[in-house]
Order: structure tokens, then C-alpha cells, then sequence
């Protein structure tokens, strides 16, 4: 499967920066990460809070037979409609500490549009830790099931 969602991780630094293009108009990109129906949908967990305004918050679980396996949370710092959200992101019950995302929503077409995330973690260490996980290929394959899902609301 080809990996449509780059994931950069320069040596020395602790961040990662992600980037997709997606063939959707600015507006339900941005709506995939706004509503917490759609969100369920491409994401596979359940949205316990979804705060979208500025010192909101949000949480969210993910079950597998009957047994919750993850939970997140997270403050909202800032909500800026088709164009950002900056939130903290917290993994429940992990040695993981809170790192900080920068969401950006770019217009590229009428038809297609942009993410980037740039995630800062608090040690070099712990991005990498992260990046020993599938975890680029679970983004690509949670965008490619976003691109699907928020296409048919066309």
C-alpha cells in the first residue's frame, strides 16, 4: 500500500511533521476532524468528548472486545474553522507525556486540500519511541479510510 501520508522526522529534533494531500475540498477535510460522527468513522474509536472552541477538550477510547485497548485526551487551544486547530494530545495509562499538535488546513484546489501536523514531543527520545510503532503506516491507513468515508459525503 502506498503511503500517501509523509511522515518527516529529522535527526536530532523532537518533532515529526505530517503532510497528506487529499482529493476533498477544504471545508469536509476539515469537518472530518470537527464532527465527532465522521471522526468514529475513519479514526475506528468512540468519541467520548469533542470539544471544538478554544479551552475545550476532547477524549476518546478504542474497544476491542468489549476491552478499552486505548484512550487519548486532550485541550484545545486554539479552533480556527477550515484553518487550525492546536491541541495537546495525551495517551492514557502510556509512559508517554503530553506532546503538542499543530493541525493545518490549506485550500488547495476547489476540489482538493492539505493537512499538515506538526507534533512536538518533550524528548527526542520519546518521538522516537513513537516512531518504532507502525505508526505511520496506522495515519496512512486512518487518512486513506478518512479520504473514503468523508468523499462519499460529497
Amino acid at each position: 500500500m502506498e503511503q500517501l501520508t509523509k511522515v518527516n522526522a529529522e535527526d536530532g529534533k523532537q518533532e515529526i511533521v505530517i503532510t497528506r494531500e487529499f482529493d476533498l475540498p477544504l471545508e469536509l477535510l476539515f469537518k472530518a476532524y470537527e464532527e465527532p460522527e465522521l471522526f468514529e468513522q475513519w479514526m475506528g474509536t468512540k468519541v467520548l468528548k469533542m470539544e471544538n472552541k478554544k479551552h475545550g477538550s476532547y477524549a476518546f477510547e478504542t474497544s476491542y472486545n468489549g476491552n478499552v485497548v486505548f484512550r487519548a485526551n486532550g485541550t484545545i487551544h486554539e479552533f480556527v474553522p477550515n484553518q487550525k486547530i492546536t491541541r495537546t494530545f495525551e495517551m492514557e495509562n502510556t509512559a508517554f507525556p503530553v506532546q503538542l499538535e499543530y493541525l493545518e488546513f490549506e485550500k488547495l484546489t476547489d476540489e482538493t486540500s492539505k493537512l499538515t501536523m506538526h507534533i512536538v514531543f518533550k524528548s527526542i527520545e520519546f518521538r522516537n519511541q513513537l516512531l518504532q510503532m507502525p505508526f505511520a503506516q496506522g495515519i496512512n491507513m486512518a487518512h486513506n479510510k478518512l479520504q473514503e468515508i468523508v468523499n462519499k459525503l460529497r
